[in-house]
């Protein structure tokens, strides 16, 4: 047995001296130099020494540690007895109590002298009172009672609208003194330190700390940032219960082992396999997770949620849908664990003015709908509240005046409407369902909520802005295609009526009709091109090497029959380079064609190609009316910018557009009643290839 005492002893010191240094090493951390943090600092070092003392007594049985052990609790009352005071001068002030008594802080001091001397009677073996056991004895009960009477005298001093507060460090106090009243009242009788009672002391002693550290949250003023993490708080407490509720399956398994006979050892396992079982079962319940989160909730913090915590996690909720959930299932979601709901709806506006369900999470279709213009929507715009809908039904609360829709006396497990208002227009709202567990709906969660609320109005607003950018976006890329579409087909225009012009007087010529039909052929195939743009089966932007002199070529042939015919200036070199051989027939013509629209049929129009290091050099030179500089530096760049009355404007865009996404230059030398000179450089391909005419014929 003595054996079983002094295992439980070196446990129980151990876990004292290692919880208490923790607690006291925390507050020292957050300590801002306050008389009480300094004290309370005090006692717990003094409970880390004391617990070390008689750790190292119980593992070496050295008796000149025992008696370190008992001065390191002498010390460890006094800074008790020093808080006590100090948080009881402090009280006065508010107290009800006219005058408090004088006699705490001389009685606190007199009383750790007594103890004091106690333990010196004991260590010399002086026996003041009959025997030097007996002495330390009574000189430590009478420490331990003071304790007692000082707790009570505090408690009452203190204003019942306070006491909220120091409620954890009362019975933590309390729980101590007493146990101590316990210890040294049978030392005093008996002449003996009973050792189970001197063992379980160290465990006695640190359940205590929890409590202390409520007292510490509660009260800021003792230290700077004492704080509990509720994450900590719930699993700790989670833990606790786990391992008390195993024990007790454990002790109730021996009980009928013990006791059971025959079947006793089947009963045993029978019993754990099945408070296991259950244990498990609770711990998966998210309606018992969420019953436990209230309580603490309720019982260990000033205010039910963690602020901080909450706004991180409705904003990443907001912030990024996850496990596939629409932005609108995330702002149920997010607003649902806010209240441990399972789940429930969000209803916006549409476009014909009716809010209807958008998204949902673990609630039906009920195919609920509401006018913009209905007195609940103006009501819930106006006053921005919180609806709960079954205190309203059970008649808990009146509504001010809230005109009820019909669907929600209708349908019962509907539990709170949250109304999503962003800049002072109703977005939309969200109906919870009934939570996991009882929640009282006060003033924190109604404020939560709304926030909670106005984030996600905002998130959904931005939404529904950005698919609406996106769709004009759209609209506006078809209209500028089409806008490029119709330029193409006006030129083509313009070739098949110049062709039809030429033919009254060449139709009967054999070249004339070998040209017509190259030029047909040539018109059919790029209203082909255009159609298959349009209809987006053809990628337009696709790059691979191209020719470029196939590609001048093709734009001269297709021009050759338009006055002033335009000329090839020297010889076409072996260049290449990365583009889409169409797309850049198509903005090579058009610089050519707005030459020959510029140029008198006496002009001339040529059309060079040349290599300057890694570019290739396409030079357009006409002696047409010209432009000035401001007109090429302000229009002639800028879309449905022209000075034909039959032209469009988009055709020097595109091409300036094009040439610099392929990493080009466009630029523009012109002068009035001159003419103009267009010159485009473009990258050279790696390794050219001759792919233009290849190109071009696809």
């Amino acid at each position: 047995m003595e054996s079983v005492l002094s295992q439980v002893s070196v446990w129980s010191y151990a876990f004292a001296a290692v919880v208490h240094a923790i607690f006291g090493l925390y507050l020292a951390v957050a300590w801002k130099k306050g008389r009480r943090g300094a004290l309370l600092i005090a006692a717990a070092a003094g409970g880390a020494l004391w617990a070390g003392a008689n750790w190292a007594f119980s593992v070496s049985g050295w008796g000149w540690l025992f008696q370190l052990a008992n001065f390191f609790d002498v010390l460890r009352l006094a800074a008790w007895f020093g808080f006590l005071v100090a948080l009881l001068s402090q009280s006065s002030a508010d107290s009800k109590i006219d005058e408090l008594p004088r006699w705490p802080a001389p009685g606190a001091l007199a009383v750790v002298a007594l103890a004091a001397g106690g333990v010196f009677c004991f260590s010399l073996g002086v026996p003041l009172y009959g025997t030097p056991m007996r002495t330390w004895a009574a000189t430590s009960l009478m420490s331990s009672v003071f304790g007692l009477v000082l707790l009570e005298l505090f408690y009452r001093a203190v204003p019942e609208r306070y006491r909220w507060g120091i409620k954890p460090l009362t019975l933590a106090l309390g729980s101590l003194f007493a146990f101590d009243v316990y210890l040294y009242a049978d030392m005093l009788l008996f002449s003996r330190i009973d050792p189970v009672t001197w063992s379980v002391r160290g465990f006695a002693h640190t359940l205590t700390i929890p409590l202390l550290a409520v007292s510490a949250s509660r009260n800021p003023d003792w230290t700077l940032r004492v704080s509990l993490s509720r994450h900590v708080v719930f699993h700790s407490t989670a833990l606790a219960g786990s391992g008390l509720y195993l024990l007790v399956i454990a002790g109730a398994g021996y009980y009928m082992r013990y006791f059971g006979g025959e079947w006793g050892e089947a009963l045993q396992l029978a019993l754990l396999f099945s408070g296991i079982l259950f244990l498990c079962v609770l711990v998966v319940s998210g309606a018992f997770r969420a019953r436990l989160r209230v309580l603490l909730a309720k019982h260990f913090f000033a205010y039910r949620y963690d602020y901080r915590k909450e706004w991180l996690s409705v904003t990443q909720a907001l912030s990024v849908a996850g496990d596939g959930l629409s932005l609108g299932e995330s702002v149920v979601k997010a607003l649902a664990d806010l209240v441990e709901s399972p789940g429930g709806g969000v209803w916006l506006c549409d476009l014909n003015g009716i809010y209807g369900q958008q998204a949902r999470l673990n609630m039906p279709d009920y195919g609920v709908r509401e006018q913009a213009d209905s007195e609940f929507c103006r009501f819930l715009l106006e006053r921005e509240w919180v609806v709960n809908l079954q205190e309203m039904r059970s008649g808990l609360s009146s509504g001010a005046g809230l005109p009820m829709p019909v669907w929600a006396s209708e349908l019962s497990d509907m539990w709170l409407i949250v109304p999503l208002i962003s800049s002072g227009v109703l977005v939309g709202f969200v109906i919870l369902l009934t939570p996991r567990t009882p929640v009282d709906v006060n003033w924190e969660v109604l404020d939560l909520l709304k926030m909670a609320g106005r984030q996600a109005a905002g998130y959904i607003t931005r939404m529904q802005a950005a698919e609406a950018l996106i769709e004009a976006r759209k609209f506006d890329a078809f209209n500028r295609m089409s806008a490029f579409v119709v330029h193409d087909l006006k030129n083509l225009v313009a070739q098949l009526s110049l062709m039809l012009r030429n033919a009254e007087r060449h139709k009967d010529n054999p070249e004339f009709q070998a040209d017509m039909l190259e030029t047909v052929k040539h018109v059919e195939t790029r209203m082909r091109g255009l159609m298959a743009q349009l209809m987006e089966k053809t990628p337009i932007n696709q790059r691979r090497p191209v020719q470029i002199g196939g590609v001048v070529e093709h734009v001269l042939q297709s021009k050759r029959l338009f006055k002033p015919s335009p000329r090839l200036l020297g010889v076409l070199p072996d260049l290449a380079v990365l583009a889409h051989a169409e797309r850049l027939e198509r903005i090579l013509g058009h610089i050519v064609q707005n030459a020959l629209d510029a140029t008198p049929e006496h002009g001339s129009v040529s059309v060079g190609l040349s290599q300057e290091g890694k570019f290739a050099c396409i030079t357009v030179r006409d002696s047409g009316s010209g432009m000035s500089a401001a007109f090429i530096r302000e229009q002639l760049f800028k879309p449905f910018q022209t000075t034909k009355a039959s032209g469009m404007g988009v055709g020097a865009y595109e091409a300036q557009q094009y040439v610099n996404e392929l990493g080009g230059s466009l630029t523009v030398q012109s002068e009035v009643g001159v003419g103009s000179r267009f010159e485009i450089r473009l990258p050279l391909a790696a390794q050219p290839q001759n792919a233009g005419n290849e190109a071009l014929a696809e």
